[in-house]
């Protein structure tokens, strides 16, 4: 190229630089890009091949594209496409090399820098002559870096057609042509990452978009209730989507349940429970609201929906239907703790209402520690004494009778459905039963706030004077209402039972339990211990006052009762006992049922020989 003019060869380099530049540009991707090189680098600055190593991601260079101007019998360096040298081997090889600016130059003469690894083709060129020859051995290479300085590839020319060492002119336009090359290969390879990453991208919001289409039909058509909740801003804790299995369980349009939480619908007594309740795999068994007023028993199971990058995004809730397993279970809990043929609470719900009422506290520490309760002597449970959680006057209407009224008080219940006989009373036991606090504990706790203590009344002569009973003293000498305990025993019962057979007695003592239970207060407790015995529960009671309501019972009981077209008719012995803390269960029963037989014998009656006998056995 040198043997012309220089201002000649100057000008003609200019323009073919120029349009082997605009090649390079004009490539749409990076195999072209190469190809542009090594095409430019023989047509455009007089070389006869060209070959370009590209640096891998691993750091070895890998020979992606060769050109030859007219193909060698021998094959020609694109045998070496594809073939891989080791990074170490081409920087000791750029090392040895002479330095022409960013050019390196090897001589044929320190070949034995190439090692094996390095791809090489040697052509079959003419021998050099001259000192400025160029052997067929000898190799010019042009680095190429990035802007960064890291190390992009390596441009390979041989054989000039001129048959000379490039000389300063050639030299700076391949110096130039390779800074323009590595610009275009940075390029070709930020727009193939870029593609790449568009195509990721694309398939991952192809990805995305299934997945929500998934999630959107699982959530929607979902068989039980599907909720998301907000957990962060002004809307925490905000319904903002719910699925149809939802507002057709609580009776509810979506746009309305939309406007509501979780707070918003649970019943009163269950939203300590919901407050609880982890947002992380958390469950709960508790009541929300329908649009009826009735109340919906449903398990609610929390999980998190987080966000890689900003964490926990919003809740995700399954609201499963457990009405009808709740009403199984409550129907099973009634029938073991009520009498199967009154409906009555049986003997193991009684003792344990009594366990729930009584602590082991002795009457001694009673009196010491009894000042701090209600001024008028009262138990502290108001005039109903047992409250809601005894179920009203023995058999409660909704069937309830064992909870407080706002535990399971949905109005839309079915009936005759009650609680698990001494269910969550206490944190101990009497004689196998449940009591509020355990023996030794501090006086006036039983883990669910105040306890008020059961005390015995005091019991006044006829001139007003107290007289001494068992476990009275001090503080406790003053009271004057108590628990009372009234035994109930059927006269006549019996020969009903042999003359008419046990139908006609079980219809006799379904008629005694409903005028035993409409003849006491609301709140006390009427339970069938067994057979022909029936016992009540009154708190918040003085000892007159249990007497009148013993004068009810027996009223209420005497009248004839027309059972199949007959008149029959029973009476009945009461006695009076009285319960207070520090006595067992067994022995509260014993004193009532002594009671009654003081009477039984006072009136005259048959008195059994036989203690525990009973003369109707079918249901009880």
């Amino acid at each position: 190229m040198e043997a012309e003019s220089e201002p000649y060869v100057r000008l003609a380099t200019l323009r073919t630089l120029h349009r082997v530049v605009a090649d390079l540009n004009a490539a749409r991707s990076l195999a072209g890009t190469l190809q542009a090189v090594v095409e430019g680098a023989v047509h455009g600055l007089g070389f006869d091949a060209a070959a370009v190593s590209l640096v891998r991601p691993d750091g070895d260079l890998v020979v992606a594209a060769v050109w030859e101007l007219e193909e060698s019998a021998m094959g020609g360096p694109a045998v070496l496409l594809g073939q891989v040298g080791s990074r170490e081997s081409w920087d000791r090889l750029l090392g040895v090399s002479d330095h022409w600016g960013t050019l390196r130059f090897l001589p044929y003469d320190r070949g034995w820098a190439v090692a094996s690894d390095i791809p090489r083709w040697i052509g079959d060129g003419p021998m050099p002559v001259y000192a400025n020859d160029w052997h067929p051995a000898d190799g010019l290479l042009a680095p190429m870096y990035s802007a960064g300085g890291d190390l992009l590839g390596v441009l390979s020319v041989d054989r000039p057609r001129s048959g000379k060492r490039p000389g300063a002119w050639t030299r700076e336009a391949l110096e130039m042509f390779s800074l323009q090359a590595s610009i275009a290969i940075g390029n070709a390879r930020l727009r193939a990452e870029m593609q790449r990453a568009l195509a990721r991208l694309e398939k991952e919001q192809q990805a995305l978009r299934a997945s929500e289409e998934s999630f959107r039909q699982a959530f929607e058509y979902a068989p039980s209730g599907m909720a998301i909740t907000e957990l962060h801003g002004a809307g925490r804790g905000q319904l903002t989507r719910v699925n149809d299995a939802l507002c057709r369980l609580l009776g509810r349009p979506r746009a309305v349940l939309r406007q509501q939480s979780f707070a918003d619908l649970v019943h009163p007594d269950d939203r300590a429970l919901l407050e609880r309740t982890s947002a992380e795999s958390g469950r709960a068994e508790l009541r929300l609201s329908r649009r009826d007023g009735g109340y919906q028993w449903v398990c609610l199971r929390n999980s998190i929906v987080a966000d890689a990058a900003e964490g926990p995004s919003f809740l995700l809730t399954h609201v499963e239907d457990i009405e009808d397993r709740k009403r199984h279970e409550l129907q099973l809990a009634h029938r073991a703790s009520h009498d199967a043929l009154t409906g009555l609470p049986n003997g193991a719900e009684l003792k344990a209402r009594l366990g729930r009422r009584l602590c082991g506290q002795p009457h001694a520490a009673v009196a010491a520690g009894h000042q701090g309760g209600p001024a008028d002597g009262s138990t502290g449970y108001g005039g109903t004494g047992y409250g809601s959680g005894y179920g009203g006057a023995g058999v409660p209407e909704d069937g309830f009778g064992g909870y407080p009224d706002g535990l399971f008080g949905d109005p839309h219940r079915p009936a005759g459905v009650d609680d698990a006989p001494g269910a969550a009373y206490g944190h101990g036991l009497r004689d196998g039963y449940p009591v509020p606090a355990a023996d030794g504990a501090p006086a006036g706790t039983n883990g669910y706030g105040e306890h008020v203590h059961a005390v015995v009344p005091a019991d006044h002569g006829p001139g007003g004077e107290l007289r001494s009973g068992p476990f009275r003293s001090g503080a406790a000498a003053s009271v004057d209402k108590g628990l009372a305990v009234l035994f109930c025993d059927l006269d006549g019962f019996k020969s009903i039972n042999d003359r008419f057979g046990h139908n006609a007695g079980d219809a006799v003592l379904v008629e005694v339990a409903r005028r035993l239970s409409a003849a006491v207060r609301d709140g006390d407790t009427v339970a069938r211990l067994g057979g022909d015995e029936f016992v009540v529960l009154a708190d918040g009671i003085g000892r007159d006052e249990a007497k009148d309501l013993s004068h009810r019972l027996r009223n209420a009981i005497i009248p004839p009762m027309r059972i199949d077209g007959r008149a029959m008719r029973v009476g009945v012995s009461l006695g009076i006992g009285w319960a207070g803390c520090g006595m067992s269960i067994e022995e509260v029963l014993h004193t009532a049922d002594e009671r009654m037989y003081d009477e039984k014998r006072a009136r005259g009656g048959a008195v059994r020989g036989a203690r525990g006998e009973r003369s109707h056995r079918r249901a009880g």
